[in-house]
């Protein structure tokens, strides 16, 4: 595997390869990504990984100094598993030599709801991120994983109105065994809170199990599983059940006509905050 930092080694091994399969990822890696990089091996020829944690994307109460950076682990990692011919792992001078005023922003009715309303200029952040290494890169496909539901739908979308030539593939969510969906924030729950943090896929496998009984009220499932998560010292951000074709809420009609659709949560459990969602 090829270690690169600079955008100019990058695209001097990329010459010439235009079936090139591309994950980008934030680092600290888990089974999750390694399971992205095994999917994109069998999409493209090379493999491209990238390690970067983009400041554009954290507000500025989040976690961007506390988010775990492991270079030379993932490094191990990657090259243990031998799906990846490339990782490109930047600094910030190299992907922001100047301040990055053109930005890419997704329309607000997707880009200013559920985690656009609780983390403000998020989206904009990951566009402009992904858009610049999709230009660094130039894949022919890209891999993201379902965890990330509604990034995944922004980044089709913009992908699609910029007419650009990638294939955005998605890899269902990778899970432990106890439900709990693999994230790089899951370290900095406490032993007492990694037993509980299952609880936010079991309210949505709850809610599922609801809707698939016959309850046609989404509104009132929400709101349950909402209160159950309370009652256990969480604290929630959302829990919203969504049509998969744009994320706006179902109507009656499209309860009845069984429209496809998505459970969707965030909430903080202690200092940690998780999201996870359930296509229902």
């Amino acid at each position: 595997m090829k270690v690169v930092h600079s955008i100019q080694e990058l695209r001097d091994h990329l010459r010439g390869q235009n079936r090139v399969s591309f994950v980008p990822t934030m680092g600290n890696l888990h089974e999750g990504h390694l399971a992205l990089m095994k999917l994109a091996r069998q999409h493209g020829d090379p493999v491209v990984a990238s390690i970067f944690v983009n400041r554009l994307q954290f507000g500025p109460s989040e976690d961007f100094d506390r988010y775990p950076r492991t270079l030379a682990q993932d490094i191990e990692k990657l090259e243990r598993d031998r799906d990846v011919y490339v990782l490109f792992a930047p600094d910030e001078r190299e992907m922001y030599p100047e301040p990055q005023n053109y930005r890419v922003r997704p329309p607000d009715d997707l880009g200013d709801i559920l985690e656009g309303e609780f983390r403000p200029g998020f989206f904009t952040g990951v566009c402009t991120v992904v858009l610049k290494l999709f230009s660094c890169v130039q894949p022919r496909v890209a891999v993201f994983g379902k965890k990330d539901y509604q990034q995944l739908m922004i980044v089709r979308a913009m992908c699609r109105q910029f007419q650009l030539p990638v294939e955005i593939v998605a890899h269902e969510t990778v899970r432990a065994a106890d439900g709990l969906a693999l994230s790089s924030r899951n370290r900095f729950l406490s032993d007492a809170e990694r037993a509980e943090a299952p609880r936010l896929y079991a309210e949505l496998q709850a809610l599922q199990q609801q809707l698939g009984a016959g309850h046609r009220d989404p509104v009132a499932l929400e709101a349950q599983a909402t209160a159950a998560l309370a009652a256990r010292g969480w604290q929630v951000d959302y829990i919203a059940v969504r049509r998969r074709r744009d994320l706006k809420a179902p109507d009656d009609a499209d309860i009845a006509g069984g429209e496809p659709l998505v459970a969707l949560a965030a909430a903080k459990l202690g200092t940690t905050r998780l999201i996870d969602n359930l296509e229902l």
